[in-house]
């Protein structure tokens, strides 16, 4: 049973295996969901999908599975089954209300007469039970209820699973698309080493089951809380043709805060020269020399520098280049540095990918990143994370 969907969802790249399809077969024969299309699609989807990037995939494979409603009038060859609009109906109607609607006849009569309600009406209706409009028990329009109906516009109210297969909420998690704070957060999980630290605080079941079956009695064992201990410095551009991008960095700032327990941060302009700060508004007074930097943080932190690497090529190469100081060496130098104290680093380029040749200190820093400069973006911050996990 709903092998072919197994088959589908394979075939999209979405990874489940039988364990999945397994475990779906047995939520179902416990019955933990009600007997909808909504909660059996709510259901697979938690038990198929484990990255959050493959939502926008699974609503496109559970659509063409279960035959879910076409968003084109002109193409009126879906076939919604009738176990489900009864099932919708009974949930909802009393039964004249149901003969009512058992009238209106099969899925073709309800869109012939969807294609004459077009062609006869020419003015707004609300709260009818006829015209195409809004409120209302109409089986046309929005913002009403008819458990049969075709939602024309506006949003939906009742949250019918098929409503829900075509709008696809997620499709704004597709990997080549930018990145909000919470799928940041997603991608950032790559970036995860757990250890046990701190004081013993935390049940630790499995050695509870064991101490109080050998003992006899109760025998509570506790242990210390896993943490992530991966270190990370995250240098971040400020100022100029990065103002643009300074909502897409304050949620990867956010992000990074809340996935990373040891996180230092430190902002730079253009390109890292000998002193970088931790508050912008005082970043000529209260300036870090980069030499305590690379002092103070061993080298098993994991660095990270976000900018569009959009600068004059001489703040990368001269003395003296920099547009806001006189700089006694050039950013490569200091580039130079830090990649060779911090073997494991990564760009992040909010610039799309495909304007990177059309400015030459972009491929200049690429080059002294060692080509590791990823686009912003899921599939670009993925990209990194394994980077950054590789071992060396």
């Amino acid at each position: 049973m709903f092998l072919a969907f197994l088959d589908q969802l394979r075939a999209a790249g979405i990874p489940a295996g039988m364990k999945e399809h397994l475990l779906l077969l047995e939520a179902l024969q416990a019955e933990v969901i009600e007997r909808s299309p909504e909660e059996f699609y709510h259901l697979s989807r938690a038990i198929y999908v484990k990255d959050e990037g493959l939502y926008d995939r699974f609503d496109r494979v559970f659509a063409q599975v279960f035959n879910g409603l076409e968003t084109s009038f002109a193409d009126a060859g879906a076939a919604i089954p009738d176990e489900w609009l009864k099932a919708i109906a009974e949930r909802y109607l009393s039964p004249e209300e149901m003969a009512k609607i058992a009238a209106l006849g099969s899925w073709d009569e309800i869109m012939d007469t969807l294609r004459q309600r077009l062609e006869e009406q020419h003015a707004r209706h609300q709260g009818g039970s006829k015209w195409i409009g809004t409120g209302g028990t109409s089986p046309f329009g929005n913002g009403g209820y008819n458990p049969a109906g075709v939602r024309i516009g506006g949003e939906s109210r009742h949250r019918r699973a098929i409503k829900v297969w075509e709008q696809r909420e997620f499709c704004d998690l597709d990997n080549s698309r930018e990145l909000g704070t919470r799928n940041i957060k997603v991608a950032l999980r790559r970036l995860r080493r757990f250890a046990r630290e701190g004081a013993a605080d935390e049940l630790d079941i499995d050695a509870t089951i064991a101490g109080t079956a050998r003992r006899g009695w109760l025998d509570v064992a506790m242990r210390p809380e896993r943490r992530n201990v991966v270190k990370l410095l995250l240098f971040l551009d400020v100022g100029g043709s990065m103002d643009p991008y300074i909502r897409l960095c304050e949620d990867l700032f956010s992000a990074a805060t809340a996935e990373f327990r040891h996180l230092e941060f430190f902002y730079f302009h253009n390109c890292p020269y000998e002193g970088v700060w931790k508050d912008n508004r005082r970043r000529f007074q209260e300036r870090t020399p980069l030499w305590d930097v690379l002092h103070r943080f061993g080298h098993d932190h994991k660095l990270v520098l976000v900018g569009d690497a959009s600068m004059s090529p001489y703040e990368i190469t001269q003395p003296g280049g920099s547009v806001e100081h006189m700089n006694d060496e050039p950013g490569a130098v200091w580039m130079q540095r830090l990649t060779a104290t911090y073997p494991a680093a990564a760009w992040l380029n909010p610039l799309p990918e495909a304007h990177w040749d059309y400015t030459a200190s972009v491929g200049m820093i690429r080059e002294l990143m060692g080509g590791r400069m990823y686009p912003l973006t899921l599939d670009g911050l993925d990209e990194a994370m394994r980077e950054l996990t590789r071992k060396r």
